[in-house]
């Protein structure tokens, strides 16, 4: 398990765990990052990250993308 930050472009991957405060937490759920869910990585800038999960592409910081497990 990694954070997600550390994902490559344009690999496959499944969310395995969310950390964070509750309401980080509720907000990615809301997004619809939750664990057992797929996602890709499309972009990488300055740390930002795009992710494509239920065909949606949402950005996400740094931060958020430590907190994510793939």
């Amino acid at each position: 398990m990694m954070p997600l930050k550390l994902a490559n472009i344009d690999e496959k991957l499944t969310i395995q765990r969310i950390s964070g405060n509750e309401e980080l937490k509720k907000h990615l759920s809301d997004l619809g990052f939750v664990p057992g869910t797929d996602l890709k990585v499309v972009a990488k800038t300055n740390g930002n990250m795009i992710v494509n999960i239920k065909n949606a592409r949402i950005a996400i910081g740094e931060q958020t993308a430590m907190k994510i497990f793939i």
